[in-house]
């Protein structure tokens, strides 16, 4: 055997399930449906990638590199922060720039859709960060079932139903890497898939409250 098949042996593989944890990551999930929602909702192309930036920077970009650079400082363990405590930190950055992401979207006057994005992430990533202060929730489950949610409540119901089996693999991915357990990547699945209509909702009543 060469030395080339030795060192190729030696390095990590990378499993499948490391792969969809990765892919399907809650920053790339959001970026992504962020790009999608500013895209349909505003006809100049140019502008609907300035909406859908402010929302990625500010709500993904960011607290991703603080998070790599955190890594890179050997202050946590990897992307996925594995360990509760090392979320509390970011989860209050990612707080804090989705709130800046609503108020700057709605001050600019971008399509409704936009603010209303940044706020079920922002209500989201309120709720996370209060129930990882005592119990480690599966982000990945509820951010890839939270993102089904607004997909169908947004564009159309049959979109969030052909989701399902990413929100299953997501699930079995978490598992199979023994980042959660079963109930951690329930709880995710049921607080995403509850927090935007709850949202929606909410802010319907409160509309009409206003109208009486």
């Amino acid at each position: 055997m060469t030395t080339l098949s030795l060192a190729l042996k030696q390095l990590p593989r990378t499993s499948w399930a490391r792969l969809v944890s990765d892919v399907f990551s809650p920053p790339v999930i959001w970026i992504a449906l962020s790009l999608t929602v500013a895209v349909i909702h505003t006809p100049d192309g140019g502008q609907a990638i300035r909406w859908a930036a402010i929302y990625s920077l500010l709500i993904c970009v960011a607290p991703t590199l603080f998070v790599v650079f955190m890594v890179w400082r050997g202050k946590i363990g990897d992307i996925h922060m594995k360990e509760r405590r090392e979320r509390i930190v970011p989860l209050l950055l990612t707080m804090g720039g989705a709130l800046f992401a609503f108020l700057l979207l709605w001050e600019l006057k971008a399509p409704p859709a936009l603010p209303l994005l940044a706020f079920i992430s922002l209500v989201q990533i309120i709720i996370m960060t209060l129930i990882t202060l005592a119990w480690q929730i599966s982000m990945h489950a509820m951010g890839i079932t939270g993102a089904a949610m607004a997909i169908g409540m947004m564009f159309n119901l049959a979109l969030a139903l052909l989701c399902v089996p990413l929100i299953v693999l997501v699930g079995a991915a978490r598992l199979h890497l023994q980042r959660h357990t079963p109930a951690q990547v329930l709880a995710g699945t049921l607080v995403g898939a509850l927090v935007p209509v709850l949202v929606v909702l909410g802010l319907a009543l409160g509309l009409k409250v206003v109208a009486l």
